[in-house]
């Protein structure tokens, strides 16, 4: 660490739980964000503005003008830009060491499974089941820890699952794979704007005491938050060891 990274993340190594030790850890970090929207911007600037090391994005959709009232990351003027290329801008504003790979597409399972094998740490800011359930096995498969956020009308959710931990569940745990849910979408539910920034803010929060070792990870609970009285709610949950996800390939991790 050169004289002007002691400087630029001084803040965070004078904290004792992470100091320079834990702060070179994020820097040798890497991170892969699925989803460059309302919870993907606030988690990838924060986790670009924190230092870490390898950031890769994923994201097919463009820039639209609905998107700006809480998708921070993007501008108008970047209107019609794939959002990971305008997500990318916005991070090496604030940080220009970073090392940032953009993929603008929808991933699929075969690929999820490449970038997770190649990641430290992985955050579902995605808006769909299928990614969520496709990133999870991919997590599960190769034990890396998955930081998922949830946030709709006015309420939010995170939740982070740690395949290595033998009493983490997995998302599949919680939400099976043959459970029919309704994909709630903001388009037609709305979503009220500052809700995400809390949940991605917190994702980011996650993601950075796993790669430093700071604090106590929230692994093994769901913590909800209703937004109208910004009220709490913190359910332990546990592992479904009949989840066909990870109640057998939990066993064979190293």
């Amino acid at each position: 660490m050169d004289d002007s990274q002691l400087l630029r993340y001084s803040r965070h190594i004078l904290l004792n739980e992470i100091g320079v030790e834990g702060q070179e850890r994020i820097m040798q970090g890497r991170a892969l964000v699925i989803g460059a929207g309302g919870l993907g911007s606030p988690a990838a600037l924060y986790l670009a503005t924190a230092g870490v090391g390898h950031l890769t994005l994923v994201d097919h959709d463009t820039v639209d003008l609905t998107n700006l009232q809480r998708q921070i990351a993007h501008t108008q003027a970047r209107v019609g830009q794939p959002k990971v290329e305008s997500a990318s801008q916005a991070l090496l504003a604030i940080n220009p060491e970073l090392k940032i790979t953009t993929l603008a597409e929808r991933a699929d399972a075969a690929h999820l499974d490449i970038l997770v094998a190649e990641t430290d740490v992985a955050l579902d800011c995605s808006d769909n089941f299928a990614t969520r359930h496709a990133l999870n096995a991919a997590c599960v498969r190769h034990g890396v820890p998955l930081v998922s956020g949830a946030a709709i009308r006015f309420d939010g959710q995170l939740a982070v699952y740690d395949a290595k931990d033998p009493l983490s569940p997995c998302y599949a745990c919680v939400f099976p794979l043959d459970t029919d849910f309704e994909e709630t979408r903001c388009a037609t539910m709305g979503v009220f704007a500052p809700l995400v920034g809390i949940i991605g803010s917190m994702q980011a929060a996650e993601a950075l005491k796993l790669l430093s070792g700071a604090g106590q990870s929230a692994i093994g609970r769901l913590l909800m938050l209703d937004g109208r009285d910004m009220t709490w709610s913190d359910i332990r949950l546990t592992r479904n060891p009949d989840c066909p996800v990870c109640g057998t390939q939990l066993q064979d991790l190293p």
